[in-house]
């Protein structure tokens, strides 16, 4: 079993930064691609950026890529999603997910996280 806590959100302005961890317990960590997804009111969860076991493959969606950074630490059991020049349509509760496919659908990730709000003010 995997278990996944999300810290980092917040509070922040227009054009500001948040990082965003997402620590796992167990060992198998390494063995996992990861992903952030997010998910605003009334909206569907939707697809952030991805990162395979070793880190060297990564993938964006298209309304965050030259904004948001994922990257990972498999000493520290440890993925972060770096958010820069952040906007108003940020705005969402971020979850990080660990799976057996390196994939861009939710449905494909076995072990989620509890969330993180991230709120994004003009």
């Amino acid at each position: 079993q995997v278990q996944l806590v999300e810290s980092g959100g917040g509070l922040v302005q227009a054009g500001g930064s948040l990082r965003l961890s997402c620590a796992a317990s167990g060992r198998t960590f390494i063995n996992f691609p990861m992903g952030w997804f997010r998910q605003a009111p009334g909206k569907e969860r939707e697809f952030v950026a991805r990162i395979n076991p070793s880190g060297g493959n990564t993938d964006y969606a298209d309304s965050v890529k030259g904004r948001f950074t994922i990257s990972r630490d498999n000493a520290k059991n440890t993925v972060y999603l770096q958010m820069n020049a952040l906007k108003p349509e940020d705005t969402a509760v971020y979850y990080c997910a660990g799976g057996s496919y390196y994939s861009r659908d939710p449905r494909e990730y076995r072990y989620w996280g509890q969330g993180t709000q991230v709120t994004v003010s003009l």
